[in-house]
């Protein structure tokens, strides 16, 4: 690939999904855009480039721009944030929210569903419905391709190995051949729908809580400040926003503050003195 090659797909990335790339990352673009050529009976990146400069054919552009942003996920990822979530967060919601019995969630970047269905699960097991209250979980991607296994529910041993519990699996899974398929209770209790975390937020609601991890360290420093200030006006005034290990807020806005001794949890500038941790 020519260097010139390596900016044209660089900047048609960063405009389409706000993916940056850096020229160290020229291996990315050889092991996941290969496959994508092959598919379209191209041979060779310097071949598929030529295709998106000639414009016009968006099932290549999808296919291109959803290769380059999949990425993997696990039930339970990093542990730390559904404890945070379970001992912490939703206490403090249920506790706030009594009168009305609502929670609202939102999962940007849901990619193939272990984020949302995690919470799904843990809120199975604290029985909110059963209390009466009323649960909303959103999971958006920018792909298509993850969305419709996320929707489908279906993981292999392999995916159900990596952080998930035994006895959460065996309560909440049902085995189909060599896979796992989530059970519809759970896999009912999330909404899936593609989105673009560039472009304006159509369709949201408030929200109690947005899990929004290891996606923005992709994304350019304007990049990073717009989409968390957008975010920041749909969610609830105590609500709690939750990034990655390596993502943070500070030097990007001060829309939010971190929540004092729970790491990876933002709390509104406002309401942020106020919100401690509980764990």
């Amino acid at each position: 690939m020519t260097p010139a090659e390596f900016d044209f797909i660089a900047q048609y990335l960063k405009q389409k999904s706000g993916l940056v790339l850096t020229p160290d990352k020229q291996y990315l673009l050889d092991s996941r855009l290969t496959p994508v050529a092959r598919r379209f009976n191209l041979p060779d990146l310097t071949a598929l480039i030529l295709k998106l400069r000639s414009g016009g054919d968006e099932t290549v552009s999808k296919a291109v721009v959803e290769a380059m942003t999949t990425n993997e996920s696990f039930f339970f990822r990093d542990k730390t944030p559904f404890e945070q979530f379970e001992r912490m967060m939703l206490p403090a919601l249920m506790k706030a929210r009594a009168g009305q019995k609502r929670l609202r969630i939102w999962c940007a970047a849901a990619s193939t569903g272990q984020e949302p269905y995690s919470l799904a699960m843990i809120l199975k097991d604290k029985a909110l419905s059963a209390q009466g209250w009323a649960v909303e979980i959103v999971g958006t991607d920018l792909s298509t391709e993850v969305l419709a296994r996320a929707t489908d529910g279906l993981y292999s041993q392999f995916e159900v190995q990596r952080g998930l519990p035994i006895q959460m699996l065996v309560k909440h899974f049902e085995k189909e051949g060599e896979q796992w398929r989530i059970k519809p209770d759970i896999r009912n209790a999330v909404k899936y729908r593609q989105a673009n975390l560039l472009e304006p937020f159509r369709g949201h609601l408030t929200y109690d809580v947005i899990y929004c991890r290891n996606v923005l360290i992709y994304f350019d420093q304007p990049a990073k400040k717009d989409i968390l200030e957008r975010m920041a006006k749909l969610l609830a005034h105590d609500g709690y926003l939750v990034l990655g290990a390596a993502e943070t807020v500070i030097g990007l806005t001060t829309a939010f503050a971190p929540v004092e001794g729970a790491r990876g949890i933002y709390a509104k500038t406002a309401a942020a003195s106020s919100l401690q941790a509980a764990i």
